[in-house]
């Protein structure tokens, strides 16, 4: 028996001895104490042997160890060098590891997908820009696109978008995305209400429970009540500038928090980056288009030879300058010293100044800008009653109004106008730029000026030395009165190039001027003191004949006619023949240069419509 059943067997023997207090005595405080004992003391055992129970399976051990050693194995023969090993049983432990580990997937709760789901989500994600808009209407796109995202992810009513005017003290509404359409599209002052409240301070504003009778007074962007309950607003700050608000509201009260400002705040950032982006964008692409128009002004095959190349290059150089609904160019005529509008263009189907009207230099604006040299920007026309031409003119528009003289060494040659339909569409920064641009536009004009001027004290043409058509016209004039007086005959030839293929050669150019002066050259060997030789146009040239009829010059032409046809052209490497038409017309009795030259001309029409290389005559 080992000391732990002894243990056991003497606490036992406590039960019995107590309960032979309760037949031994009769007093019986002893009996009602011997009876609590013995309870606890039971009670006390059952506790104790339950604990023991709890704390693992008992494990029997031998009573006495050292016979436990003692215990001999049974001794086994073996034979002599034979060896043993103890070989256990193989036991596999299952082990769970990186690579046999499987991730259990927990499946959420799918929603049935639409059969368009793929194709809705393109067309969202995938949405193009709207065609021919420029900065401003990309801008716009963009815009709505993120008060769309705003508006959903707060819940709200409405998300709306306020530019800021400083100088005015005005909000106008951008854009909004809302779940009505009754919104104040207009101006907005600032008064007492919270998007005043946002200016004022430069900070957000919360409201989280407007009352419906204050909503018409807080809540000013709307024509009609909503029933708006919460509300948030942001100021947009560019440049270190309020620029904008950004406004929310719903008709949920307490909507919105401290959180939504914050969140807010983040789109304000997101904004104010596009912002940047569209004005580098913008400032790179009107540095591009001025380049471009100041390039195709100066580009080698550009000509200024007649009135209509300098407005054509002019046209096409203001293009791309600035923005514009309407143009005017006003130029200095040297011969009539006067201002006239040469060429307008207006894109708008508004009324505006024609082409022709002179320029009055005291009381308009392109007379203020000539008289002084300066110029001349109004931001909006409806301000004030301007006069911008002349005091007869007719515009039906108001906007904003450019004015820049050309100035070349002290000379005004000219006015640009430029007029917008938006209000404040010019910026100093732009009307520099045009001063600064002047200074070709000025050399241009003053160039072709000069050349004009010089050329209409010239007798000759300058391609042919032979007379010019005013010149050939005063002078044809001043035969005709004495072949009246002296009542003697007169007759005029046209000759008129042939058309052919004017094909520019790879080393020698177009073949029209050899061609030019070859023909002039012989129809001048042809020539007698008698008559009188000019060139009418660019093809054309025209011969009087004094003190001779119309059958001596027909007959004239036609050995012209031959002569020219005969005659070999050298054009680079190949020698090549040309033909002429000619019309003859009678002048007796004549007086008026014209008339000759309109009836001469429709002989020449004949010999054409023959098919050339021919002459015909008009009595």
């Amino acid at each position: 028996m080992d000391s732990r059943q002894r243990r056991r067997i003497l606490i036992f023997l406590v039960v019995p001895i107590l309960a032979s207090f309760l037949f031994i005595t009769d007093d019986t405080l002893i009996r009602v104490i011997s009876l609590a004992l013995l309870l606890i003391y039971v009670a006390f055992i059952i506790f104790l042997r339950d604990s023991i129970k709890f704390e693992g399976p008992y494990i029997p051990r031998s009573s006495n160890a050292e016979e436990d050693e003692s215990i001999s194995q049974p001794e086994h023969e073996t034979d002599v060098d034979e060896s043993f090993e103890i070989i256990s049983k193989n036991h596999t432990v299952e082990i769970i590891t990186a690579d046999n580990y499987v991730p259990e997937l927990r499946h959420s709760k799918t929603t049935l997908k639409p059969p368009d789901l793929k194709e809705r989500f393109e067309e969202i994600a995938n949405e193009s820009l709207p065609e021919g808009i420029g900065n401003d209407g990309q801008f716009a796109f963009v815009l709505e696109k993120m008060l769309t995202v705003i508006k959903e992810a707060y819940q709200a009513h409405t998300a709306i978008f306020f530019w800021y005017n400083r100088k005015k003290e005005k909000l106008g509404v951008e854009r909004y995305v809302s779940n009505t359409n009754e919104i104040e599209k207009r101006k907005f002052d600032l008064e007492n209400d919270i998007l005043s409240n946002i200016i004022k301070k430069g900070e957000p504003e919360l409201l989280s429970d407007i009352s419906p009778a204050a909503e018409a007074d807080v809540i000013r962007y709307y024509s009609a009540p909503q029933g708006i309950r919460s509300f948030v607003g942001v100021p947009l700050y560019y440049d270190k500038q309020l620029i904008a608000i950004i406004a929310v509201d719903s008709k949920m009260g307490d909507n919105f928090g401290i959180e939504t400002i914050y969140s807010l705040g983040r789109f304000v950032r997101v904004i104010t980056m596009v912002i940047t982006i569209f004005e580098e964008k913008h400032s790179d692409s009107i540095s591009q288009m001025r380049l471009k128009g100041m390039l195709n002004l100066i580009s080698q095959d550009k000509k200024f030879e007649t009135d209509e190349d300098l407005i054509s290059s002019i046209q096409d150089a203001v293009s791309f300058l600035l923005h514009w609904d309407s143009f005017a160019f006003v130029y200095f005529k040297p011969l009539s010293k006067k201002f006239n509008i040469i060429k307008t263009l207006n894109k708008t189907s508004l009324k505006y100044v024609g082409e022709g009207l002179e320029i009055e230099l005291n009381g308009t604006l392109v007379g203020k800008s000539i008289i002084t040299g300066i110029p001349v920007k109004i931001d909006d026309t409806s301000t004030g009653e301007y006069v911008r031409f002349s005091k007869v003119e007719s515009v039906s528009f108001d906007g904003s109004f450019v004015a820049v003289p050309v100035v070349y060494n002290g000379q005004n040659y000219g006015v640009l106008c430029f007029e917008s339909l938006k209000k404040n569409a010019y910026t100093n920064e732009d009307v520099q730029f045009l001063k600064n641009a002047m200074n070709i536009f000025s050399f241009i004009i003053y160039s072709y000026s000069t050349q004009t001027l010089l050329k209409s004290f010239l007798a000759l043409d300058i391609e042919t030395h032979t007379l010019n058509v005013d010149t050939f016209k005063e002078r044809l004039t001043s035969d005709l009165y004495k072949a009246a007086q002296l009542k003697i005959p007169g007759a005029l030839a046209l000759i008129r190039i042939d058309d052919f293929i004017e094909q520019e050669s790879l080393f020698d150019g177009n073949p029209f001027p050899k061609v030019l002066t070859a023909v002039s050259e012989t129809i001048t060997e042809e020539m007698t003191p008698f008559n009188l030789l000019g060139r009418i146009s660019e093809k054309v040239f025209g011969v009087y004949f004094f003190n001779a009829n119309t059958k001596d010059v027909f007959l004239w032409a036609e050995k012209l006619r031959v002569k020219i046809a005969r005659k070999p052209v050298a054009v680079v490497s190949k020698q090549t023949t040309y033909t002429v038409s000619i019309g003859v017309a009678s002048a007796n009795g004549k007086v008026n240069a014209d008339e000759i030259i309109y009836n001469a001309d429709l002989a020449l029409q004949k010999a054409i419509e023959k098919g050339g290389n021919a002459v015909r005559n008009i009595n």
